[in-house]
């Protein structure tokens, strides 16, 4: 402690006891000088005596505190050399130039000299990102790391156990799994009850024996049902493998050669059972939705994984099915103010035939009926249909533009939407706020996007087109209005269409529905007219078609022209004729369209799940027929992008 500042305060009350004393002594030096004298002498004893103890508890006081901040700084460097974490200082060049004794465990010698990417190539650029708290694995070491980017200076923090407590933690979440055998009614509705057992016993021996090789529990709670118990863990391994319990199963056969089927909906995310047991439900109804035979997983931010769907769907519904979709329809119809019917944008003929089918249903119930009809997105593949309706006032009356269909539709509306159940995709989506009444038609496999809170859907991924559910939903309508010979011709141009003149996804009721059409009026030469093509058309296809390119000996990939822009159903006829091609069992045409997107159609023979890579596109479709549009893209870049889908998926069933 310096005297400069310890002096002055110490010695100020003494020297006020002093001066004090000092008068008092002149006071007895004038009365008594041998009195004074002797008080003079005992003074100047006070006085020395003082200034001694004074300096001796000064020179104590300072002999403490120095040994009190060599202990400090003493332990302090202890503390900082033995600290249970990491410290480093680092220069301007991101190189290592202090590191603590705690770091000496990760380097051979010393980690001085270092960049700071031995620690992490993610380090440096994390700091220039100004983070401040950076993560970063080590050595199988987890190391939460501050970062204080002013002074050069990182705090590294084991965090080593969290992490494997936070692990332990996401991989024992529950998982819930409903696990259906699709098609197990239709199978066994002509067993025998010994036929049917040998059948239960052999799905139930596969299924348990699948769950115990996992970890699963599994109950079965009816003869088509499973409930399956796991954890987020198991549910990882399964997906490694690609659920292959579906291919598993399909190797049951019933009589008659069918395969058996499954269909799994998965639940999982950080929440209750009860909202699991939702997810799980909500995707068994969205896998079945699809067709079956494959694997729905949706989690509580609602983002759905597949897994499955190779096969073909069997054709499963019923002529019982059909007659309650369509009495309940009737229902709809008649308690709704009018009808407005729409499918989706650029309508083709099975979308415009639906939509006519559905139309006539109106009619015969004594409803108004409107089809929603913008002249501006006509393709060239329809406008030969188009033009006969115009020449038929009786039903042309009845198509209105988007704006007209918003000012004519209320809450009582009810609003059908045929060949599509994206909201997305229909002519008009603002319709669907408008009223509380939908109803959804369609014959696609149902994707993530879906119409919200519909109130009545008839989706069938095994009929060949939406105008063949239309048809059988006719049949069962009141028969007061005839059905007239171009609405009869216009459904059975859509199931020409959609089947490639009954060649691809052709079911015994399409000709049942066919044939009734056909009872009805329908003109298949009046069809051959609608589907006839232009001769610029034609040479513009057979350009696409000459671009073609085989990729993996047996896909067919062709690229448009950079800046030429074709419509949807010309590259959809390309993607098909390159399909008849000797040795190519899947076709691709990508192409620039008029709204500035790239459009991709996708063909396939069934070989090729052609659903699968375009919904990987933001796409969808069967799995022979699907499509995409992709914004904010060049048509180079959209094909680099196929091509490298092309290659997951395959590596993908080689690795299965």
């Amino acid at each position: 402690m310096p005297d400069g500042k310890k002096n002055p305060m110490l010695s100020s009350h003494l020297w006020v006891i002093y001066l004090l004393s000092i008068v008092l002594l002149v006071v007895i030096w004038y009365f008594q000088w041998v009195l004074g004298l002797i008080m003079t002498l005992l003074l100047g004893a006070s006085f020395f005596y003082s200034i001694r103890t004074e300096r001796t508890l000064q020179d104590e006081a300072e002999q403490y505190i120095s040994t009190l901040s060599y202990r400090i700084k003493r332990v302090g460097e202890e503390a900082l050399l033995e600290m249970p974490f990491g410290i480093i200082l680092y220069n301007e060049d991101y190189t290592i130039e202090w590191a603590n004794p705690y770091m000496n465990q990760f380097a051979d010698d010393s980690l001085v000299g270092s960049s700071l990417q031995q620690l992490s190539e993610d380090l440096i650029p994390m700091i220039k990102e100004n983070k401040g708290s950076i993560w970063f694995h080590l050595e199988g070491y987890e190391f939460q790391t501050t970062v204080k980017k002013q002074e050069r200076l990182l705090y590294l923090f084991d965090r080593t156990k969290q992490a494997e407590l936070q692990q332990l933690y996401h991989d024992d979440q529950t998982v819930l799994a409903f696990i259906f055998l699709d098609n197990y009614e239709e199978i066994t509705q002509n067993m025998d009850d010994t036929s049917k057992s040998q059948l239960n016993s052999r799905v139930t021996e596969v299924l348990n024996k699948w769950s115990t090789s996992y970890g699963l529990y599994l109950k079965r709670t009816s003869q088509e049902r499973f409930l399956a118990v796991g954890t987020k863990d198991i549910l990882q391994k399964l997906e490694k493998v690609k659920f292959d319990i579906l291919d598993e199963v399909r190797e049951l056969s019933g009589e008659q050669n069918n395969p058996v089927t499954l269909s799994i909906g998965v639940g999982q995310g950080d929440v209750d059972l009860p909202t699991l047991g939702e997810l799980a439900q909500s995707s068994l109804d969205l896998a079945l939705g699809r067709g079956g035979d494959q694997v729905a997983i949706k989690d509580d931010s609602g983002k759905v994984r597949f897994y499955g769907g190779k096969t073909n769907p069997m054709e499963k519904r019923t002529r019982v099915r059909a007659r309650v979709i369509s009495h309940a329809l009737k229902e709809l119809v008649r308690a709704s103010d009018n009808v407005i019917i729409m499918g989706h944008k650029s309508p083709d003929m099975d979308s415009l035939g639906a939509a006519i089918g559905i139309l006539n249903i109106a009619k015969s119930n004594d409803v108004e009926g409107y089809i929603v009809f913008d002249p501006d997105d006509v393709d060239t593949g329809v406008y030969r249909l188009v033009d006969a309706i115009k020449e038929e006032e009786s039903v042309w009356q009845h198509f209105i533009e988007p704006g007209e269909a918003e000012s004519i539709t209320g809450n009582r509306s009810l609003v059908v939407v045929v060949d599509t159940h994206k909201p997305s995709m229909v002519a008009s989506e603002s319709l669907l706020h408008q009223t509380e009444y939908k109803v959804v038609i369609d014959h696609h496999r149902r994707g993530e996007e879906f119409i919200d809170n519909p109130t009545l859907v008839y989706m069938e991924p095994y009929a060949s087109s939406t105008a063949e559910l239309v048809t059988e939903l006719l049949e069962y309508q009141p028969k007061k209005l005839k059905l007239k010979m171009l609405e009869a011709t216009a459904l059975l141009a859509g199931i020409i269409v959609d089947t490639k003149s009954f060649t691809l996804r052709t079911g015994s009721r399409t000709f049942d529905a066919a044939s009734y059409l056909r009872a009805k009026g329908a003109d298949t030469v009046l069809v051959q007219q609608f589907l006839k093509e232009d001769l610029d058309l034609y040479i513009e296809r057979s350009k696409l078609i000459e671009r073609a390119e085989v990729y993996r000996d047996h896909i067919a990939i062709s690229k448009a022209d950079e800046g030429t822009a074709y419509g949807p159903v010309l590259i959809a006829q390309a993607a098909d004729t390159l399909l008849t091609m000797s040795g190519i069992n899947a076709s691709f045409v990508i192409s620039e369209r008029k709204d500035g997107r790239i459009g991709i159609s996708a063909r396939s023979l069934g070989e090729v799940n052609v659903q699968v890579v375009m919904e990987k596109m933001n796409g969808g479709g069967h799995l022979t027929n699907a499509a995409t549009q992709i914004e904010d893209t060049t048509i180079d870049d959209a094909e680099k992008l196929l091509k490298d889908i092309l290659e997951e998926y395959y590596e993908g069933r080689e690795a299965e």
